[in-house]
């Protein structure tokens, strides 16, 4: 599954727009690799998203075509989650 598409079914992003925007911009990591809104995702990678101050880690654990909302968190699990200090 495409990265953008696969942000979108799991609500991690409310827009597959917004996300090929911030993939396309070089804030997501796919295992440690700067990804591209077309990267495939797989079962098991772990996903490291830049959204300004705050920095998100999930581990990928179901990749599905379509999701209802309690659905949708069962998809990945969240490892980290960091904010930047302000200055």
């Amino acid at each position: 599954m495409r990265l953008d598409k696969f942000l979108k079914v799991s609500r991690i992003i409310k827009r597959r727009t917004v996300a090929k925007e911030i993939a396309d911009k070089g804030r997501i990591l796919i295992n440690d690799k700067v990804a591209k809104s077309s990267t495939d995702v797989s079962v098991g990678d772990i996903i490291t998203i830049k959204f300004g101050n705050k920095t998100l880690t999930v581990k990928v654990n179901a990749l599905l075509e379509t999701t209802k909302k309690d659905v949708a968190e069962q998809m990945y699990e969240i490892v980290s989650e960091t904010f930047a200090e302000k200055f």
